[in-house]
């Protein structure tokens, strides 16, 4: 498999430290609950809240839409519920990559019926060429506007992951 690296390691880490910022200045004063959207924001996930400079509860959510495939099935399945209580708190989804949008779609759904404060999207990486649905993503990390990338938790076939580049494939 071909590949060029799209986004460096460098660029990456300068952007996560600003959208941590953000977030630190956006909730100062409140403690909300991260989520992060296994397998593919761990990396990110975690890179982000070791920058964020507030109090912050963490935990995990899973759900999966591509399968070996290199597009969306557009068929969620939720392979891990969230643990904690979400009732009258602020969350932050945190996502990898936004891509068609029905599984953020999916997962605000699930996570609004359990009543929290808010909800807000920080994504790694928002993708514009194949969106169905319309998704907010309110911490964003870099937009591109199509293709296929792999790296930084972004994955092919549960390959590739732990590339620290984020990588176009050619």
């Amino acid at each position: 498999m071909e590949k060029e690296i799209l986004i460096s390691r460098e660029r990456i880490r300068e952007r996560v430290k600003d959208l941590a910022r953000q977030i630190s200045s956006d909730y100062e004063g409140k403690s909300p609950l991260l989520i992060g959207i296994l397998k593919g924001s761990v990396f990110f996930f975690a890179d982000l809240v070791r920058e964020i400079s507030i109090p912050v509860d963490i935990d995990f959510i899973g759900a999966s839409s591509y399968g070996s495939q290199m597009e969306s099935s557009g068929k969620i399945r939720l392979t891990k519920q969230v643990d904690s209580l979400l009732c009258a708190r602020p969350v932050i989804l945190v996502e990898d990559i936004v891509d068609t949008g029905l599984t953020l779609t999916h997962l605000v759904k699930t996570i609004e019926s359990n009543s929290p404060e808010s909800i807000k999207i920080c994504a790694l990486i928002d993708k514009l060429e194949r969106r169905e649905r319309t998704v907010c993503v309110d911490y964003c990390g870099f937009q591109i506007e199509k293709g296929f990338i792999v790296g930084y938790g972004l994955d092919y076939n549960e390959k590739y992951r732990q590339l620290p580049d984020i990588y176009i494939i050619k």
